[in-house]
């Protein structure tokens, strides 16, 4: 549905899958934009990965209620935003873009282009990183990246992540201060970079009251997503002079075009090797849940992994509601059918359950199985 780079295609081809824009009821699909909100999906559709951080082009929640399920992959692009973050550092400090216009305004003044610059170049320039301020809005990977670019500069980094993972804080810089509150950060920062992902609490998380407790003349870059930011309030801040600049990846027509906003078309990931290493991660995680029931990186089902013991693996993914786990064990000991091995993880409302059995089991076991109340899948692998 959308053009993957090669070497994901490669991971899924080498195991034998089929794979092609026209495959006619497909267990997986690796995409990356493709707009699914409207799409009809297929009752033998297993699992969807995005080959990318963000997932609103995925209909989440309806596809959890389906049993299928939907993957990103986080930081597989953390390094080429963190390049297109350093850019757009310079940017919200210099007025480089508006300085390469003028230059081209004065070609074909031939010998007097040399005093043109040195008498029109003040009209660009902008303080230094160096010895200022950055405040981070999320420390995920690619906030860490982010944080540790900035202390690399010399600026000194304050953090905010109230659900920042173990994995993110091994590999943050011991020099990043964790704010005590979000208000301690926007209290300190010259610079304020957001890199949360997108999500109902998030939504507008920098609006109008928020604004007001930055500092006066903060420049914002926004690698989240445009949504995080409520655009009028933004607008009216930098017209008030309360924002000096804001650097976003998310244009839009209230945005392109006004004074002291920098829109570039959502470049964080236009790299080759982020594109590579987005394709190939999705393509594990497909290949991982299609042969082993295996969940990583998922957006909307818990995350579960079990090493394999048995002789057949059995999949169900059901809601997070009591005496589930004992109903599907009672159901398979009365049979006399042997667990050798088994995990349960939750998720909000879901949870899923992988059981390794002694005996292979038909379908009629798997059919009784998703006959029950609050199974929504069963597999048998």
């Amino acid at each position: 549905m959308n053009s993957i780079s090669p070497m994901g295609i490669e991971v899924l081809e080498k195991k034998g899958c089929r794979i092609g824009p026209d495959v006619e009821k497909p267990q997986a699909m690796l995409i990356r934009s493709a707009e699914l909100h409207d799409y009809p999906f297929n009752e033998e559709l297993l699992c969807i990965a995005r080959a990318g951080a963000g997932t609103n082009n995925i209909p989440v929640e309806d596809c959890a209620e389906r049993g299928i399920v939907v993957f990103n992959s986080p930081g597989a692009n953390a390094e080429a935003v963190k390049e297109l973050e350093m850019c757009s550092l310079v940017l919200a400090s210099r007025d480089v873009l508006g300085s390469i216009e003028w230059v081209k305004s004065i070609a074909g003044e031939g010998e007097k282009i040399p005093k043109l610059v040195e008498k029109g170049k003040n009209s660009f320039g902008g303080p230094e990183l160096m010895g200022k301020t950055m405040g981070v809005i999320g420390l995920g990977a690619t906030g860490a990246l982010v944080a540790n670019l900035a202390v690399s500069l010399e600026m000194t980094v304050y953090g905010h992540d109230p659900f920042m993972s173990v994995d993110a804080a091994w590999n943050l810089s011991r020099e990043v201060i964790r704010a005590e509150s979000l208000d301690d950060l926007l209290a300190r920062s010259d610079y304020i970079s957001l890199n949360v992902p997108y999500t109902e609490e998030t939504h507008h998380m920098i609006n109008a009251d928020v604004l007001s407790r930055v500092k006066d003349g903060v420049r914002i870059i926004n690698e989240s997503r445009g949504e995080v930011v409520c655009d009028e309030d933004m607008l009216a801040a930098l017209e008030s002079g309360k924002v000096a600049r804001y650097v976003t990846d998310f244009p839009n027509d209230k945005l392109i075009g006004r004074k002291n906003v920098i829109a570039t078309p959502h470049l964080g990931a236009c790299t080759p090797e982020s594109e590579d290493r987005c394709a190939v991660m999705g393509a594990n995680q497909i290949w991982d849940y299609l042969l082993n029931g295996n969940i990583k990186n998922s957006v909307n089902l818990p995350n579960v992994s079990l090493s394999r013991m048995g002789v057949c693996r059995l999949c169900v993914i059901h809601r997070n509601v009591p005496r589930m786990i004992t109903r599907i064990l009672d159901y398979i000991s009365e049979r006399n059918i042997n667990v050798e091995h088994m995990i349960n993880k939750p998720r909000g409302g879901y949870a899923v359950t992988i059981v390794d059995l002694g005996t292979q089991i038909g379908e009629d076991v798997a059919e009784s199985i998703r006959a029950m109340p609050e199974v929504l899948r069963v597999r048998v692998i």
